[in-house]
């Protein structure tokens, strides 16, 4: 009952805070147990808004920065989606929610990494999310073109393969930037043209590839 509590407690934050807008994010929010997602010894800051450290370098991203991902992708519930760098699996899990007919692939570059977030989604039953093992610059072109595209690691540019994963009208999210502070882009597919939101500032660890560090 502890987790429930510090689970509810903390939607109410995010949306109190205006991260969390749609009944939809504030659904999957609630229903994904972020305790599951993260070691042991983290679990105690489980709900806590922070990001937590997850093993081999890697983060899991803060609670509200998730919010705010998932928020302005504005996913429907068929959509085909792509994510970049699947950590423990708490962003996908959280994607895979409002997915009730879409699916979502998601790509991690450390093995360690793939087993996690394969473990952790399928003990939560999630079956509409694949995890493959890849370098996150290079996409998934066997399954493209993608609605939308999310990218949970700082890159220095755009990586132009990812954006030709996009489907037209379809949506990127990505932060851009240093190797340790980025801003939050939102990338929309017009054609041949990036029409670009900048959603603000963000730390993220670096993207590692051939279009990235």
């Amino acid at each position: 009952m502890g987790w429930v509590r510090d689970r509810e407690a903390l939607v109410k934050k995010l949306k109190d805070e205006g991260y969390i807008k749609s009944m939809v994010v504030e659904r999957a929010m609630l229903n994904v147990k972020r305790h599951e997602f993260i070691p042991e010894w983290q679990k105690v800051q489980a709900y806590r808004d922070i990001p937590l450290f997850i093993g081999y370098g890697q983060t899991i991203s803060a609670p509200h920065m998730v919010a705010l991902m998932t928020e302005k992708l504005d996913l429907k519930d068929d959509n085909k989606v792509l994510e970049i760098g699947s950590g423990s699996g708490y962003q996908a899990a959280i994607i895979a929610e409002i997915l009730t007919k879409g699916r979502l692939y998601s790509i991690e570059r450390i093995p360690e990494l793939v087993d996690l977030a394969q473990w952790n989604l399928g003990r939560a039953g999630y079956n509409n999310v694949h995890v493959i093992c890849g370098e996150g610059t290079r996409g998934y072109k066997e399954e493209s073109p993608y609605d939308r595209i999310i990218v949970t690691a700082g890159a220095p540019r755009i990586p132009e393969t990812l954006f030709e994963q996009l489907k037209e009208g379809g949506k990127m999210l990505i932060p851009v930037g240093g190797r340790t502070y980025q801003e939050l882009k939102l990338v929309k597919k017009m054609g041949r043209k990036r029409i670009i939101e900048n959603l603000g500032g963000c730390m993220f660890v670096p993207l590692v590839g051939e279009d990235g560090w």
